[in-house]
């Protein structure tokens, strides 16, 4: 089959790890039952919660995050390929990673993925993010077949490098993944704008699970889950910052079709690294 029936799941997630496991199951399954084979849920899927000290007090490591088997167990029972857009898992007492986790449809964990661009900005107005003070990040690119296409795996502030995507599709990625928990002002500026850009530079589906509106810990993020086609165009979004269920079917031979008419991954050319630009 050349179509993917996909739904991407809208979150508000709070403070408390087991209430948000609880939410985002309840949300899958009602995705599931919808005909989605493809789920995807947002960046920090059951934490979020901007006190440090409050978030390493309920961070468990990989091996002892009850989240992970839950959610092993839930692709399974379902029958479904299952991208949980991040977990924070726990890698030392004040060391964390930002971490992807996609699950086959047997419950098997076929990829994971470490955030690699640490989102350290102040936007102003007293709003300032150092994630690199707790968070460690990663160093490979992830591409992982699923069988029906093979998906890029990346998180949030990854976004603006447009670098690691055209790698991600270079390396045959059909579907890029960009969960996110993007704040109001970047949201409302360039949310659309970097997704659709990340697809037309690749011929690829980008799928953009995202956190959505004011959290228990006082943060405000964007929302707005969205879906580009491998030409750029928006084909579905939630246009509000409630959580919720955006479906769609994302026809595979869309990617082909792209980059044939288009066919710009194969036209890299080398100009020479810093040292060699012309400055004048």
């Amino acid at each position: 089959m050349s179509k993917i029936a996909t739904a991407l799941i809208q979150m508000r997630s709070g403070i408390d790890p087991a209430v948000n496991l609880a939410v985002a199951s309840d949300l899958i399954r009602r995705a599931a039952a919808q005909g989605a084979m493809l789920i995807a849920t947002p960046e920090t899927t059951h934490l979020v919660q901007k006190d440090a000290d409050q978030a390493f007090a309920v961070m468990r490591t990989p091996e002892e995050d009850p989240a992970i088997p839950a959610f092993s167990a839930l692709a399974k029972e379902l029958g479904i390929t299952l991208l949980i857009g991040s977990l924070a898992v726990k890698l030392a007492e004040r060391r964390a990673a930002n971490r992807s986790f996609l699950f086959a449809p047997d419950g098997q964990l076929l990829a994971t993925y470490d955030k690699a661009h640490m989102f350290d900005v102040g936007l102003g107005q007293g709003e300032t993010y150092r994630e690199s003070a707790n968070y460690q990040a990663g160093d490979r690119l992830v591409v992982a077949d699923t069988g029906g296409a093979r998906l890029g795996l990346s998180i949030c502030y990854d976004v603006r490098f447009a670098y690691l995507y055209r790698r991600l599709a270079q390396a045959g990625a059909q579907i890029l993944t960009v969960p996110a928990a993007f704040t109001r002002p970047t949201g409302r500026a360039h949310w659309e704008i970097l997704l659709r850009a990340r697809a037309i530079e690749t011929g690829s589906w980008v799928i953009a699970p995202a956190q959505a509106g004011l959290h228990e810990d006082g943060r405000r993020t964007w929302g707005h889950s969205m879906i580009v086609d491998p030409w750029g165009a928006v084909t579905g979004v939630l246009d509000h910052d409630e959580p919720g269920i955006l479906l769609a079917q994302l026809d595979m031979d869309r990617v082909a079709d792209a980059r044939s008419r288009i066919p710009a991954l194969l036209h890299d050319r080398k100009l020479g690294g810093p040292d060699e630009v012309i400055l004048r």
